[in-house]
């Protein structure tokens, strides 16, 4: 056989063995998942199925809607009057998605959440289908769709995410809620590398609040125009760290006495300020400001600001856990 015939069977050879490397690493993806009976994170597979693998598994109405991104009609659902305690768990996986504590009745027709158990638990994407742009919700584990997510939702976050019931498979007990924190003390890489380390730390995300803006940028961020500030979402476990701790961790991570700046970042965008959810966080925010500007730990006037937390608004991913994706490079 001449030599480059034997080099072209060999290439075709190559580029099939390397095909099926790669098919096998992204079946074998391993990702994040919060499971609310442990309490704490935990690595697990990504589920990739092709559509009649899961036609196979599924009844014909979860497969309709969990993979055709069918809708149930509004009413239909068994789960809609459901008052038990409990968790609403993806019904192809069974990653956890709702708690019942979260549940509300927003007369739609659908069941209906004001938050998920985690964001690390879903995904959202947009969908243009039906001729209006809409944000659909899929199981970050095995990409069923779920429903859509509407900013029309009840306090505290203003969100409705609307989920088709067949989509969901219901277990009964009593979960606690993970709790969130907003701060803002900088440039958020910095924040976010600093708070993901401690113990009770469920997830961290990193934004925009404290502005007026809708949907803002980085780049509109940095001008200084939409008025706010580089913040950091903390998602934690109360039975494992305080959210005292975390307003104790907040000081010294950082200098709450330079106004609109932390080290070489210079602006508004990069002030300090603890956006606190309700009344509690309210009072341990304020509490532990005064018990540090009587302990004369600083020099300088504290500039912390002490506000309300308005919506907060996800940065893009490429700065989501920003040191981390620069490892390796």
């Amino acid at each position: 056989m001449p030599k480059f015939k034997l080099l072209l069977l060999l290439s075709f050879f190559l580029v099939i063995y390397f095909n099926r490397e790669v098919m096998a690493l992204a079946k074998n993806e391993i990702i994040e998942l919060y499971d609310v009976k442990l309490g704490k994170v935990v690595l697990v597979d990504k589920i990739i199925k092709s559509d009649a693998e899961w036609k196979k598994l599924l009844t014909p109405e979860q497969y309709e809607i969990t993979v055709k991104q069918g809708t149930e009609q509004p009413g239909s659902c068994a789960l809609l009057s459901n008052k038990e305690a409990g968790i609403y768990a993806c019904v192809r996986c069974g990653t956890h998605l709702f708690l019942s504590l979260t549940k509300f009745e927003s007369g739609t027709g659908w069941p209906s959440y004001f938050e998920p158990v985690c964001s690390l638990n879903i995904k959202t994407e947009p969908d243009n289908s039906l001729g209006r742009s809409r944000t659909e919700v899929l199981c970050v584990r095995c990409d069923s769709h779920l429903g859509h997510v509407f900013d029309d939702g009840p306090p505290p976050t203003g969100k409705r995410y609307c989920i088709n019931g067949v989509a969901l498979k219901f277990e009964k007990g009593n979960f606690a809620p993970l709790e969130k924190a907003l701060f803002a003390a900088g440039c958020f890489w910095h924040v976010e590398e600093a708070f993901s380390k401690l113990k009770g730390v469920i997830n961290t995300s990193v934004g925009y609040s404290g502005g007026s803006a809708k949907n803002p940028s980085y780049a509109k961020v940095c001008s200084g125009t939409t008025g706010h500030a580089e913040t950091l979402r903390v998602e934690f476990n109360p039975s494992v760290i305080t959210y005292e701790k975390l307003v104790d961790y907040f000081w010294k991570m950082h200098d709450p006495t330079t106004l609109n700046r932390q080290g070489p970042d210079i602006g508004a965008q990069y002030r300090s300020a603890v956006f606190y959810a309700d009344n509690k966080q309210k009072a341990i925010a304020l509490k532990s400001k005064e018990k540090l500007e009587k302990s004369k730990a600083f020099k300088k006037p504290i500039t912390t600001q002490i506000l309300p937390a308005s919506e907060f608004y996800k940065a893009e991913e490429y700065h989501q856990r920003y040191f981390d994706k620069q490892k390796g490079k």
